[in-house]
């Protein structure tokens, strides 16, 4: 089955709720490594895309998307806003005048949207950032496509993997953004932007199976 406008609007009401469920972790998260505010930054800013979702819910899914990208950028702190807000906003002219989604055409989106923060934020895997969620899943994305794996099942093994990527962060020496500073005292602590990609991803499962099982 396709990603339709109603799974893409309930994507981004059911980030805005996990965002505010584990807004507390994400800051403690941030406050071992960095600077205690990027659950607070996330919360912030996906409650105000839910403000601004009713404005553009009518229009493709592009525009809804770069709503969402030109919100995060103007609300959200730090390299967050910067960060996610790209994502977005390179998702959105990937998509263009799209009213629904081929697993093909989700797979260029995310895609785009990765390589728009690859190109601002300058790290790869490895460097303890979002990319080591993003950089991996895509690629099983693709292997999943490769397979002709139903919507369902892939995007049942991108909630779980994200999942598995963000934990894998742990270990990891950040060389990248603040936690950077800390150098080998960075290892041992979970990334809190792997981890907002995975809450991303665990968010567009729940979408998927609540427009398409009602």
């Amino acid at each position: 089955m396709p990603i339709t406008k109603p799974v893409i609007l309930a994507w981004l009401k059911q980030s805005q709720m996990l965002f505010n469920q584990h807004q507390a972790y994400l800051t403690d998260l941030d406050r071992q490594i960095g600077d205690a505010d990027h659950g607070l930054n996330m919360q912030r800013g996906f409650n105000k895309v839910l403000d601004v979702l009713p404005s553009v819910e009518d229009q493709s899914i592009g525009d809804i998307l770069k709503s969402v990208g030109m919100t995060l950028l103007s609300q959200v702190g730090g390299a967050s806003g910067p960060l996610f807000g790209t994502f977005f906003l390179k998702m959105a002219q990937n998509i263009g005048e799209k009213s629904s989604l081929s697993l093909h055409e989700l797979y260029d989106a995310l895609n785009a949207g990765t390589t728009g923060i690859v190109a601002r934020g300058r790290a790869d895997v490895g460097d303890k950032t979002l990319c080591d969620v993003l950089i991996p899943l895509l690629a099983d994305f693709k292997h999943a496509l490769a397979k002709n794996e139903t919507a369902a099942e892939i995007l049942t093994m991108l909630a779980k993997q994200s999942q598995v990527y963000a934990e894998a962060t742990i270990s990891l020496l950040a060389k990248k953004g603040r936690a950077s500073y800390l150098k080998e005292r960075s290892v041992g602590h979970q990334d809190p932007g792997a981890t907002s990609v995975s809450y991303l991803f665990a968010a567009l499962k729940t979408a998927y199976d609540e427009v398409n099982n009602d």
